[in-house]
């Protein structure tokens, strides 16, 4: 997921560079769009490894 927000950031600064605003704008957004959704699954994530740590160390597992 990562790569390909930075693969679409390229694409966004590439068709900058040239001044295709219009790309440029479409890269970027999609770019904003798959760094959110990956920012959330890695929120989620981490959320999730804390609380079944906790259970573990509840437990005596740890």
């Amino acid at each position: 997921m990562l790569a390909w927000t930075v693969t679409f950031l390229i694409i966004a600064l590439i068709a900058g560079v040239f001044g295709f605003t219009g790309i440029a704008a479409a890269s970027a957004s999609v770019a904003k769009i798959l760094f959110g959704i990956f920012l959330v699954l890695f929120l989620v994530s981490l959320v999730m490894g804390l609380a079944r740590r906790g259970d573990q160390a509840i437990s005596g597992k740890l």
